[in-house]
């Protein structure tokens, strides 16, 4: 049994390593087709797919009654794409983040886990509470597509329908690797925990969040080593906001989210100041190196508090 979920973790590993090659490959494909900025589609179509592992657990156990493990794995998904995939990331070299980035989705990016942690202060988000979050989430992605469809650059003609239509092959066939390698990840991970008596808010927040960024780290890895850094920024900022504001809004609908803010508040805090760490430098437009140590440390102080906040 526990042999079999080390399989599962390594199978998982491998799938992300394809699946990220052929995502990246086929995202900047499909930005040339649409004629977008590639951190358009990163924060749109790969913030999406990259997050349906949170959504499928947060389906899963939202119907199991087990939303605090739903919640746990937004919260903590939220910090390991910045601390971990974005740090590491960092620690290959530094990364230009555009102005419009910074403009329409850090600053929702920031405020989305702050809502959060304002609607569990008397230790439940409702679905009422649910729909308002989503209504946001819906606010910001609909100006997103409005801002992309504005920019669109003009045609330059001469494209074939094998090139229109194999950087969507690409980019389907690498999401589906990268969805398998979060699914695989997820069922390894935590059946090895629970394995050793672990509380689930916590087994989220860690092994599970972890689990389910696989995606945006494969993706954003490899995107920064082929030159492509505004897909993989794009996808970890629109992860982070499809995880605060769609995936935790999708559980309180399915079922109340009930967590003591104790718990919940060093994910809260930790994934804000992440956030903080990781903002370009005034006046430069570039996330530098250093940052991404001090992000990667981040990470492991933050594991360590959410275990003594949890005792």
């Amino acid at each position: 049994m526990v042999m079999s979920d080390y399989l599962f973790l390594l199978l998982g590993i491998v799938f992300a390593a394809f699946g990220g090659e052929l995502f990246v490959r086929g995202s900047a494909g499909v930005a040339s087709v649409l004629r977008v900025a590639p951190s358009i589609i990163g924060v749109t179509v790969a913030a999406f797919a990259t997050s349906s592992p949170e959504l499928s657990v947060a389906i899963n156990s939202g119907l199991a009654g087990k939303s605090q493990l739903s919640l746990g794995d937004a919260l903590g998904s939220n910090i390991v794409n910045i601390s971990l995939v974005l740090g590491i990331t960092l620690l290959i070299s530094g990364i230009p983040v555009s102005a419009e980035v910074l403009k329409r989705d850090m600053p929702v990016a920031i405020l989305a886990p702050l809502l959060t942690g304002i609607l569990l202060i008397d230790g439940m988000i409702d679905r009422l509470e649910g729909l308002f979050m989503f209504a946001i989430f819906a606010a910001w992605m609909a100006t997103t597509v409005t801002q992309a469809l504005k920019n669109r650059t003009p045609s330059n003609g001469g494209v074939t329908a094998t090139d229109r239509v194999m950087p969507w092959v690409q980019v389907v066939a690498g999401l589906l690797l990268l969805v398998a390698a979060g699914r695989l990840i997820v069922l390894s991970t935590t059946g090895i925990a629970r394995d050793f008596g672990i509380d689930d808010f916590i087994i989220g927040a860690t092994l599970v969040a972890f689990g389910t960024s696989v995606p945006e780290l494969a993706s954003t890895v490899l995107a920064k080593i082929k030159g492509h850094e505004e897909i993989g920024v794009g996808t970890v900022l629109g992860s982070n906001i499809f995880n605060s504001l769609f995936i935790v809004a999708v559980a309180a609908i399915i079922r109340p989210i009930r967590a003591p803010l104790t718990e919940v508040f060093p994910a809260i805090f930790f994934g804000i100041l992440s956030l903080l760490i990781a903002l370009p430098r005034r006046g430069t437009g570039w996330v530098r190196r250093r940052q991404g140590v001090v992000l990667v440390l981040m990470y492991s102080i933050y594991v360590t508090t959410l275990f003594f906040f949890s005792r």
